[in-house]
C-alpha cells in the first residue's frame, strides 16, 4: 500500500527501523492542506487549507508496516486514517482526531523531522512556515 509521510516518518532511519518493509518512492506534495503541530505530544498534523501544500514522502509499505504505524500513531485515538488519490493510486496518511491549538514541537522531535526533510530533499521553508504558525 502507499503511505504519505509528512512528520517524523520522513526520517529514513526512523521509518526503516519502524517499518522494515518500507520503501521510499519519491517526494510529493499534498495539495490544499497545511502542516501544523499540536496535542500534548506536540506532533505534526495536517489540516485542510485552500491553496496550501504539505510536502512529504510517498512510501510503499506492507500490511505489517501499517499495523506498526497504527500503534506508533496511536490509531484510532490520536490519529485517524485519511485517504487520497495520487495519479489514480490510493494513498493513506494519518491526521489527528482532535484539532487542538498549535503547540511548538520539542527540539528532539523537530530535529527528527528536519532530518527527514533532508532525507527526502524537501524544502525547509514549509516547515519554517508551520512553526511560525
Amino acid at each position: 500500500m502507499l503511505y504519505f509521510a509528512y512528520g517524523s516518518n520522513l526520517n529514513h532511519f526512523q521509518m526503516q527501523r519502524r517499518c522494515k518493509d518500507s520503501i521510499f518512492l519519491k517526494k510529493i506534495n499534498l495539495k490544499h492542506f497545511r502542516l501544523t503541530f499540536r496535542s500534548k505530544y506536540r506532533a505534526a498534523d495536517i489540516e485542510p487549507k485552500k491553496n496550501s501544500i504539505v510536502p512529504g514522502a510517498l512510501f510503499e509499505i506492507s500490511k505489517s508496516d501499517e499495523k506498526k504505524l497504527d500503534v506508533y500513531e496511536d490509531f484510532p485515538t490520536l490519529y485517524k486514517k485519511y485517504f487520497f488519490y495520487y495519479y489514480g493510486n490510493k494513498v493513506m496518511t494519518y491526521t489527528m482526531v482532535k484539532k487542538s491549538p498549535f503547540k511548538f514541537p520539542t527540539e528532539r522531535y523537530l530535529n527528527v523531522v528536519k532530518r527527514g526533510y533532508r532525507d527526502c530533499k524537501l524544502d525547509l521553508k514549509f516547515l519554517t512556515k508551520a512553526l511560525n504558525n
